[in-house]
């Protein structure tokens, strides 16, 4: 039987029942308090753990007024991309003495907003968040909330008070769009990510910048805005008209790929791709797809550790890009 519904958890009367201590004497113990021999620590501590006493993080939270945990807010938890920042954000915020509580929100608006409530509801220190930036408004409602937080791989330009860490989407879309034309490349699709996202903005504004540098003539034609949430791209990827791809993220790219494959076509050998994310990093994958590194782990380490600064009393907003740079990969070719 389950009883009443109710789940029962172990509590210090429990403990000091089992023991014979007061239960002055085991919340002592249990905190660690030097007051406590080390034998009568260890056999309340032996004692605690086989009745499966859990401390209660809430009534602490309460007492002291922090709870040590981080919400982390991003688009798309199923793409490997926020995947590698996940782990590299909750291994920083362990050594930090940080839990992390993740929530999805599909880059939809709406869902955003309730996963921000649902963040503060639960009273975390502070929150990492990659913004769906549709509109500003969650995050002025954060600044509003007073509650810390850090902005994460999209920010708003002009945005004040507002702390962030980008990569340098400007270099990354310039030396992609650049390591084509190297290679031969004058007919270079972009296929670029929904225009209100800012890396995608920027993305497009180093794709046109290295066009305009070696002399080739920006044409809007090639320039095909996808959405980020879906993997299939077939009814928007032309059937010919270019000789490579340089798309907004690798599962884009991935996905024209696969494309270009149905379709009787070869990578690099007739089309060349490059991608954004460098997933390849963390993952073995049978062919090694050219890409731009953002340097995921650097990312995720600095919006931590800036994170934890603005908890600690810190007032001052910060904005940092990190570097991008060309991962080669066999899906790049030269063409005469």
């Amino acid at each position: 039987m389950r009883g009443n519904g109710k789940r029962q958890t172990v509590r210090l009367k429990d403990i000091a029942n089992k023991t014979g201590y007061s239960i002055n004497t085991i919340s002592h113990a249990l905190r660690g308090m030097n007051d406590i021999g080390e034998e009568t620590r260890n056999y309340i501590l032996k004692t605690a753990s086989e009745l499966g006493y859990v401390k209660n993080s809430i009534a602490q939270s309460m007492r002291l007024g922090y709870t040590k945990t981080i919400a982390v807010i991003l688009g798309d938890i199923s793409n490997p991309h926020f995947a590698i920042l996940t782990k590299e954000i909750e291994n920083t915020a362990s050594k930090h003495g940080y839990s992390v509580f993740l929530l999805n929100t599909n880059e939809d608006e709406d869902q955003e907003e309730t996963a921000i409530r649902t963040a503060i509801q639960h009273n975390v220190d502070g929150i990492i968040l990659c913004p769906v930036q549709k509109s500003d408004r969650n995050v002025r409602f954060l600044q509003k909330s007073n509650i810390p937080f850090v902005l994460i791989g999209r920010y708003f330009p002009g945005m004040e008070g507002v702390s962030y860490t980008i990569c340098n989407d400007v270099k990354g879309g310039y030396i992609a769009t650049e390591y084509l034309i190297r290679h031969g490349h004058r007919r270079i699709l972009l296929l670029t990510g929904p225009s209100h996202i800012s890396s995608a903005k920027e993305r497009l504004d180093g794709y046109r910048a290295a066009l305009s540098d070696n002399g080739i003539e920006y044409d809007d034609s090639l320039v095909i805005e996808v959405p980020i949430m879906e993997t299939d791209c077939s009814t928007l990827l032309p059937e010919d008209g270019y000789t490579a791809i340089f798309a907004f993220s690798d599962i884009i790219a991935w996905s024209a790929w696969k494309i270009l494959r149905e379709r009787g076509k070869r990578v690099p050998e007739d089309v060349s791709i490059i991608g954004f994310d460098h997933i390849q990093s963390r993952l073995a994958l049978p062919y090694t797809l050219c890409s731009v590194s953002s340097y995921k782990a650097k990312m995720s380490i600095t919006s931590v550790e800036m994170l934890i600064s603005i908890i600690n009393g810190n007032k001052d907003a910060e904005s940092i890009i990190i570097d991008t740079d060309i991962a080669k990969g066999e899906s790049v070719s030269t063409i005469s």
